[in-house]
């Protein structure tokens, strides 16, 4: 399995507008690619960024070649409209991990 993590530092006067889009709209358009098995969002705790927030996103993928058919097929367009809906107020960086082990309930 396979962790798609983005990492994205928004504007806090925005946060709660675009976190609400992101649960409403974004992350329900990512889903639909069918590339994904489940989601997760976390909120940074106690960093140092004062005038911002600070989200992780994690998708969870099969494998390696669905994430690189979702990065060529899908990504683009998903992430020009996250510039479209917020540019110069946020900004993002991607990771992909191995998940080696998990304890889910």
């Amino acid at each position: 399995m396979i962790l798609y993590n983005v990492t994205i530092t928004v504007d806090k006067d925005v946060h709660e507008d675009f976190l609400r889009w992101m649960r409403n709209t974004h992350i329900p358009d990512v889903m639909s690619t069918g590339m994904f098995l489940s989601y997760r969002i976390s909120r940074l705790i106690g960093h140092e960024h004062e005038d911002s927030e600070i989200f992780s996103i994690q998708y969870l993928v099969q494998d390696m070649p669905t994430l690189v058919r979702y990065q060529s097929e899908f990504a683009p367009a998903l992430q020009k409209d996250v510039r479209d809906h917020y540019e110069g107020k946020f900004a993002a960086f991607r990771t992909v991990m191995e998940l080696i082990d998990r304890n889910e309930r």
